[in-house]
């Protein structure tokens, strides 16, 4: 007997691929010289961090993982799971043999619970497959990162959306008994955020908002049925994105006022306040940098709080930090040196440092002139005394800028003294 609408799987689960070869996306993972096709081909896979936004396809890809590899599969939620949990499937592993655990949302599990898992991922008897869609570098701590690679799992481009929109249509139980068009893409492609789970979500919605024989999805379809929930802030979609983009945007053009409101938005709309405390250090040495040092110092203590207080006392940390680094004299001439630094390295290569600037810690190294002719700063008038520290073939590149501000108008002064043939 047929299945209900009430009782059928959600479309995005009756379109999970259910082989490598169905898999649409992560092309640089999958593709016959990506790593994770070369693990299978092995069949020696390592424990993995997949790193990467909502419906991109971690889940997924942890199952076929799973499947090509012939090893049970165990999957567990770290938002409702724990130790016990964990204890469980290391015992059946006794029994099993090599099993695959997948955990979703790994950063949500404390350090006890991290640490739970180490033993039996280094003595082999679980292939661990940990999901994030936030940075392993500062959600999972060092011992169990280091057991394992870490893989970012990109947006799913256009074309994949709707090769995986089509395919739903041609191939679904439901969908394909219908005469179903897509006429208009945008609406869907936008609100889906690379989401390939929100994309097949919205367009069940379609289906089903017409019992005839004969739809056709335009934008304002779509839009039509997304509407009561734009306002929302959705932390791992597009209005996540979004705000987050307007906050910083905010805090740049010296606005406290929309800068507070933003934030609150997202303190309110359930945003970790350690994600947007992260977003504020970064902020302070890009767009304040040396106009205002004392920003970062503030921003890092403002992480620091946060992490020691929680919500919702810490909302009152990262208020004052907002107002503080929106009100502060902005640069972004550090930030800047940067990247002209980065272009340089790429386009230069890695240039030998001269002769004057290396250890000599060796004989042999002295003889060879390392440090022959250095000349040191502190034994000169004003600790200073005219030396080229860059390799010889760049030693008149010029990357950092002072912008106009009172404090960087210092920095320039200070550098047309020391180098007069850079800054005049």
């Amino acid at each position: 007997m047929e299945k209900s609408l009430n009782t059928i799987q959600p479309l995005a689960e009756r379109m999970r691929p259910q082989s490598l070869d169905d898999y649409i996306g992560q092309e640089k993972l999958i593709s016959d010289k990506g790593v994770i096709s070369q693990f299978l081909k092995q069949k020696n896979c390592p424990s993995i961090i997949f790193w990467g936004n909502p419906g991109v396809g971690k889940t997924t890809l942890a199952y076929l993982i799973a499947q090509e590899l012939d090893l049970p599969f165990f999957s567990i939620s770290a938002i409702s799971s724990g130790v016990r949990d964990i204890r469980d499937i290391i015992e059946k592993s006794h029994e099993l043999g090599r099993v695959l655990l997948f955990i979703d949302e790994i950063h949500r599990f404390n350090k006890s619970q991290q640490d739970s898992l180490l033993k039996a991922v280094e003595e082999g008897r679980i292939l661990l497959i940990g999901a994030t869609t936030e940075n392993p570098s500062f959600e999972v701590n060092r011992a169990l990162l280091s057991r394992c690679k870490t893989y970012v799992l990109e947006e799913l481009s256009t074309d994949s959306l709707k090769k995986i929109a089509l395919s739903a249509l041609e191939k679904d139980v439901l969908l394909s008994k219908r005469t179903i068009e897509i006429t208009e893409w945008d609406a869907l492609l936008r609100l889906s955020g690379g989401d390939a789970r929100k994309l097949l979500g919205m367009i069940e919605l379609a289906s089903q908002s017409s019992s005839q024989e004969k739809l056709v999805i335009t934008n304002e379809l779509i839009h039509s049925i997304v509407q009561s929930n734009s306002a929302k802030y959705d932390k791992n979609g597009e209005f996540h994105y979004d705000i987050i983009s307007a906050f910083i945007k905010s805090m740049r053009g010296s606005d406290p006022n929309a800068a507070v409101y933003w934030m609150t938005r997202m303190i309110e709309g359930g945003e970790d306040p350690k994600f947007i405390a992260r977003r504020m250090i970064i902020f302070a040495s890009e767009d304040i940098g040396m106009a205002n040092p004392n920003a970062l110092l503030l921003a890092n203590s403002c992480f620091d709080a946060v992490s020691k207080i929680g919500y919702p006392e810490c909302s009152i940390v990262l208020s004052h930090t907002v107002v503080y680094l929106a009100t502060s004299v902005k640069s972004n001439a550090s930030y800047m040196a940067l990247r002209k630094a980065q272009k340089l390295v790429r386009e230069t290569g890695y240039l030998p440092v001269p002769l004057h600037l290396r250890n000599a810690p060796t004989k042999l190294m002295k003889d060879l002139n390392y440090g022959k002719n250095y000349q040191y700063a502190h034994s000169y008038e004003g600790n200073f005394v005219d030396q080229d520290f860059l390799p010889i073939e760049i030693k008149d590149i010029k990357l950092y800028e002072p912008n106009k501000n009172p404090r960087e108008n210092e920095i320039l002064h200070l550098l047309k003294k020391c180098w007069p043939k850079k800054y005049f």
